[in-house]
């Protein structure tokens, strides 16, 4: 149900790459110490998000990714299905489930299990790249010590 390490450097990737758009290409340690990702393991997901059309590079001297289309385009359901496949997987459920229930037909609980799927799905249909982007760029409050 929870959205893994992997998916989370990422949305963080790409959030880092959207905040720069249309200012050309961002090396991946610049990426890793802003947004706090390990080097290695941001090389392997920013490879992985090229495979998936999500973002360009170029090798060499001079050279670091940046996103294959505006960060308007890009939701975060759609990453998050792409790094870590379906959402809100149900283990119980489906054609051939993981872990086959006895009670399958008569679950009280599938319901609610279904209908929290489609809520987490529409929300994270809901947003893009760029909606997180315009968030960040709101004044900050300080941080109290409460």
């Amino acid at each position: 149900m929870g959205v893994s390490i992997k998916c989370q450097y990422g949305l963080r990737a790409l959030f880092e790459l959207g905040r720069r758009w249309g200012q050309g290409l961002v090396r991946i340690p610049e990426i890793a110490r802003v947004q706090m990702i390990p080097e290695r393991f941001l090389e392997n997901i920013l490879n992985q998000l090229r495979q998936g059309g999500f973002v360009e590079s170029r090798r060499g001297r001079g050279g670091g990714f940046m996103l294959a289309r505006p960060p308007s385009g890009i939701t975060v359901e759609e990453l998050i299905s792409f790094l870590d496949g379906q959402i809100y997987h149900l283990n119980c459920d489906g054609e051939q489930p993981v872990h086959p229930c006895p009670l399958r037909g008569g679950c009280v609980f599938m319901p609610l299990w279904k209908e929290a799927r489609a809520a987490l799905t529409n929300v994270y249909r809901s947003k893009t790249l760029q909606d997180l982007i315009d968030l960040d760029n709101l004044p900050r409050l300080p941080d109290y010590n409460i």
